[in-house]
């Protein structure tokens, strides 16, 4: 059976690493199409020459970038809209139009909290990814953004109350809140150790968040050893096609599996 494709959309660049990495580079050694969408920041920027070079690492192809401004750091695009603020007709066409060009299986974005930190872009990536999948296979909406098709899953990166045991000591130390979901509600748990490697080198191909100490920056100044308590597993909770993607004569049904690779 082919391995799915996966598209994978989050907010900024450092995002695709910290929360997919793994899927991404498991999907892509076994010859599966990857993708990734960021919501935010300009193709002219530092931080968008550092997301292409993580794509590189974990085989996710080029940078497909909209070009928003990220919603606490308006030098990210300048004279663009904060991503939280654009029309949301036109942020749901604009990923239509990927969706409907890459044909993706499975999308996987941010959960309905914006992850562990809640940022709003997040949040607002989540919203607009629920609704771009529902409307991708929806031929009388965004006609213009190409020939209907619908996913056959949606999958959110997202993080069990029992992985706060691992996360809550290197967090807690910068006041941060942190949000998880009952354990119950995750779907599929991937174990991406044999991608550490790739994974850890796509976050800290992020250089800018690593020297600001964000994220990268903690993961770049912890042992192996807690590199990969933190990063060899993944969580997802999983959606189903929509109810009229599988109708004849509405959307498309993909073929082929709707499942991560576990």
């Amino acid at each position: 059976m082919a391995v799915p494709s996966v598209l994978a959309v989050f907010a900024h660049p450092d995002d695709e690493s910290l929360s997919a990495g793994g899927v991404l580079a498991r999907h892509a050694a076994a010859g599966a199409r990857t993708a990734v969408v960021t919501a935010t920041w300009a193709a002219d920027t530092p931080r968008a020459v550092e997301l292409a070079e993580a794509l590189r690492i974990l085989r996710a192809g080029e940078p497909r970038l909209l070009g928003y401004a990220d919603a606490r750091v308006p030098r990210s695009a300048p004279g663009r809209t904060r991503f939280c603020d654009a029309p949301l007709d036109e942020t749901v066409r604009e990923l239509v139009a990927h969706l409907r060009e890459f044909r993706p299986e499975i999308v996987v974005t941010h959960d309905a909290y914006g992850g562990l930190t809640g940022h709003s872009d997040h949040v607002h990536t989540h919203r607009v990814t629920m609704l771009a999948v529902q409307a991708a296979g929806l031929e009388r909406l965004y006609p213009d953004a190409g020939e209907p098709w619908q996913p056959s899953a949606l999958y959110l990166a997202t993080h069990p109350h029992s992985a706060l045991r691992m996360w809550g000591g290197h967090l807690a130390p910068t006041g941060k809140s942190m949000r998880s979901v009952p354990d119950e509600w995750v779907t599929a748990t991937v174990d991406v150790g044999p991608w550490l490697e790739q994974k850890v080198a796509a976050v800290l191909a992020h250089r800018t968040e690593v020297e600001r100490g964000a994220a990268p920056g903690l993961i770049a100044g912890l042992p192996a050893s807690e590199r990969e308590q933190l990063l060899s597993t993944e969580w997802y909770i999983r959606h189903g096609p929509t109810p009229w993607g599988r109708r004849e004569g509405v959307g498309v049904a993909v073929r082929g599996s709707s499942e991560l690779l576990p």
